[in-house]
């Protein structure tokens, strides 16, 4: 009798939907992968006439008795047997201890269990049906406006929701409380708006307006104004949504590791709640902000905002050595799946992990499909303040080579010297990635380190010496103008990875994903740098396991560099090649499963490929000169430190040019060439920042003969045509001319000089 009532005591209080999900995600898979094959439905022979497929199985029991006690763990003839107390079950081997906690806590929250979920029987195939999910639970019906209710104090609501709280007040009779007084109103709106609390100074303020009863309500919303433009608004409100993306500047796990640069997530949030950025452009800017084709910047300072906001998604536990790498990853995308659908929709998406969801109109596929996107999405620290200026840069770039190679293809032309017809590339399956012959669409880097597409076989490039040479095969190859990128982290304290050491932000080429049939991955590259083998998106690469997928290149000349990967045959992997600082870095092939016999036949066959390409860079570069470069001079700088050769106007220019020691640090990175450059906004002696824009003058040079094709010259700042600027100057007029792009930073500039071939000309530079 006592059981009896104890079950329909039970039966009537109603799980909480925090233990639903408790059950869902911690019980059920238990239960699933460790009873049902012997106590379910779907049994092939049911044992100890014992079902474990729902609640009220369980309280009914089997040949011993009722199988747990809702509350009484002790009680509970299943915990016994879990805990090989009694019975031993599973009977193949006791469960991990995390596991057995699992099931105590269950039973002792009451053993709560979905309301109306049927067990499937032996050989029934359960029916997910989206459309009738939708059309029956009342989260997905659409939104209505229902009509206003009844209510006696009509006097009361001051907005059509108060008419639905005055109609619950008055049907359990109760009558509204008093409006509040001033100083209480200025206190919550204080603490609602920047949590902190007024001064007594703050609430006089507002309080005092009630001798002008026509302006208290004004005074009210002047304050309310107020509050939302301080910046306290954006740290109070930004705690709430940091605590929906689960925000924490580590990894947990053993070690701890530090989240680098986990702040600058945090200081987006609360600069987009003070912007009062539309709540659908924060939602595109955290599902995918790297991939807006305008994205937001930063009105101040012109670095990219968006891109931040997908900062979120990797704010979760990293494990350090994981022995199920796979697993790991199923994990981490579990979370990352988690927090966005609770925090974005509302929903637990993560509960269709294991089945189709027991209540919404969520299916196992839309989990999986929504793992799939983060399967193909990565990890990266992205050089967000300096992004879109590279981005700039870098098409500046391509542009300059595209018309320089076009210049030297005609030369060689005319030379006599062609192109050759055929390109052949090499056919065989072992290989994974051929940079020789890979579409644009398939080369991804983080950066622009290795150009908007891998270098070709005949374009021109000039090698280290600054000698102009023919490429004779296609690779992915680093680019010299690169040179000085640093990869920065703020606040780091704690980071064991052997990954977090490489300079990689900005500096990464990666290749496809592909899955790995043979423990042998070989790269045909030339430089110094790393390759780092990232299986299954794992990058916390630190402790015993897992240290064979970082190793080091060291090939000044061309050769091959092989992992062995034998623990991750039958994975996903993707790798990356990070140059060392300030080194060139060429890669050219990726193979798998290929012994030292099977790559020198590769070098074989590549090496016919190339021959073709080896004659024609011959035949430029003799024609070149023995040297392999184009004519250079340099006919006027500042390397002197002075004036010397130039003529001086006003007093923008100073006294004499600047190094990167004399200028204000406020300048920042400007890619300065050489020693001595002139800078028109430095701070002059009892000067300040604030006065240089109100320097004016101008620099020219000595006359000289245009005896060339192109000059070329670094210039940042402003973008003033006719104020700040350098000029050609022909004849006393200017005949082309050129602005900074609004920045400190100096970038490359072309002057197609051979229409003004054998005149007489000065170089003006200007800043009024």
């Amino acid at each position: 009798m006592t059981l009896a009532s104890f079950k329909a005591i039970a039966n009537e209080v109603p799980a909480t939907p925090d233990q639903i999900e408790f059950f869902e995600r911690e019980v059920r898979p238990l239960l699933v992968e460790h009873c049902y094959s012997c106590h379910s439905g779907s049994s092939e022979k049911l044992q100890a006439s014992l079902r474990v497929d729902s609640r009220e199985a369980l309280l009914s029991g089997g040949d011993s008795g009722p199988a747990i006690m809702p509350g009484d763990t002790d009680g509970s003839i299943f915990i016994e047997a879990v805990r090989y107390e009694s019975y031993e079950m599973p009977p193949k081997g006791k469960l991990a201890d995390n596991a057995i906690k699992t099931f105590e806590k269950w039973v002792e929250m009451g053993a709560p269990w979905p309301a109306g979920d049927t067990p499937l029987e032996s050989g029934a195939v359960p029916e997910f049906d989206l459309p009738k999910r939708k059309s029956e639970h009342w989260a997905w019906q659409p939104n209505q406006s229902p009509a206003l209710p009844a209510i006696e104090a009509k006097a009361w609501p001051r907005a059509s929701l108060d008419h639905f709280i005055l109609a619950k007040l008055e049907a359990n009779g109760l009558k509204p409380a008093g409006d509040a007084d001033r100083a209480a109103l200025v206190r919550r709106l204080y603490f609602d708006l920047i949590g902190l609390p007024p001064t007594p100074e703050q609430v006089a303020k507002v309080v005092g307006d009630d001798s002008q009863p026509s302006n208290s309500q004004g005074a009210i919303e002047r304050l309310v104004d107020e509050l939302l433009d301080s910046p306290h608004f954006g740290e109070r409100w930004g705690r709430h949504w940091l605590d929906l993306v689960r925000y924490a500047e580590s990894r947990g796990h053993e070690f701890d590791n530090d989240a680098p640069n986990a702040f600058q997530y945090r200081d987006y949030v609360i600069r987009a709640l003070n912007a009062d950025v539309p709540y659908d452009q924060f939602v595109r800017e955290h599902i995918a902000g790297d991939l807006l084709a305008s994205p937001r910047l930063n009105p101040e300072q012109g670095f990219n905002e968006s891109i931040l906001g997908t900062g979120f998604w990797f704010l979760g536990e990293w494990v350090h050595s994981p022995v199920d790498i796979r697993k790991d990853e199923a994990d981490r995308f579990d979370n990352m799946i988690d927090v966005m659908s609770k925090a974005f929709l509302g929903v637990t998406v993560a509960c269709a992990r294991c089945h189709d969801h027991k209540f919404d109109a969520i299916s196992t596929a839309d989990y999986y499909s929504l793992s799939g996107f983060l399967q193909s999405s990565d990890y990266r620290q992205v050089r967000f303040e300096s992004i879109e200026k590279d981005r700039q840069v870098s098409r500046q770039l391509a542009e300059i080579d595209a018309k320089y190679q076009r210049q030297i293809r005609d030369l060689l032309d005319a030379q006599g010297i062609a192109f050759p017809r055929q390109v052949s590339y090499l056919a065989d399956d072992a290989v994974v990635v051929d940079y020789g012959n890979l579409a644009s669409s398939r080369y991804m880097q983080d950066g622009f380190l290795y150009g908007q597409s891998p270098q070709r076989e005949g374009v021109a490039y000039l090698d280290a010496s600054s000698s102009l040479r023919i490429a004779t095969h296609g690779a992915a190859a680093s680019d010299a103008f690169w040179n000085g990128l640093q990869s920065v982290s703020v606040g780091n304290v704690q980071d064991q990875s052997r990954i977090a050491k490489l300079p990689m932000s900005g500096r990464t080429l990666r290749s496809p994903t592909f899955e790995l049939t043979d423990a042998r991955v070989s790269v045909l590259v030339q430089g110094i740098g790393h390759v780092v083998a990232c299986v299954d998106s794992h990058r916390l690469v630190a402790g015993p396991l897992h240290g064979e997928t970082v190793k080091a290149i060291d090939a000044k000349q061309s050769g091959w560099v092989t992992l062995n990967l034998q623990r991750y045959v039958g994975h996903r992997l993707h790798l990356e090649f990070v140059p060392a600082s300030d080194s060139p870095l060429s890669i050219r092939m990726v193979v798998q499963g290929l012994d030292a016999a099977g790559l020198s036949d590769i070098d074989r066959r590549l090496a016919a490929n190339d021959r073709q390409f080896e004659a024609y860079a011959r035949a430029a570069e003799v024609m070149f000169g023995p040297a392999g470069t184009l004519e250079e001079k340099v006919f006027a700088d500042f390397e002197s430190g002075t004036y010397e050769g130039w003529t001086t106007t006003g007093d923008a220019f100073g006294e004499m040019p600047q190094t990167l020691e004399t200028i204000g640090t406020y300048q920042g990175k400007i890619n300065a060439v050489g020693k001595y450059f002139v800078n028109s906004h430095n701070i002059r002696n009892g000067g300040d920042v604030s006065r240089g824009d109100s320097l004016t003058g101008t620099l020219t040079s000595r006359p000289f003969t245009i005896d060339c094709e192109a000059i070329e010259f670094f210039v940042g700042g402003g973008a003033h045509q006719g104020k700040t600027c350098v000029n050609l100057v022909i004849d006393g007029k200017p005949v082309l001319s050129v602005t900074g792009n609004s920045n400190n930073q100096m970038s490359l500039n072309t002057w197609d000089v051979r229409p003004f071939a054998g005149k007489e000309a000065k170089i003006e530079v200007v800043d009024n």
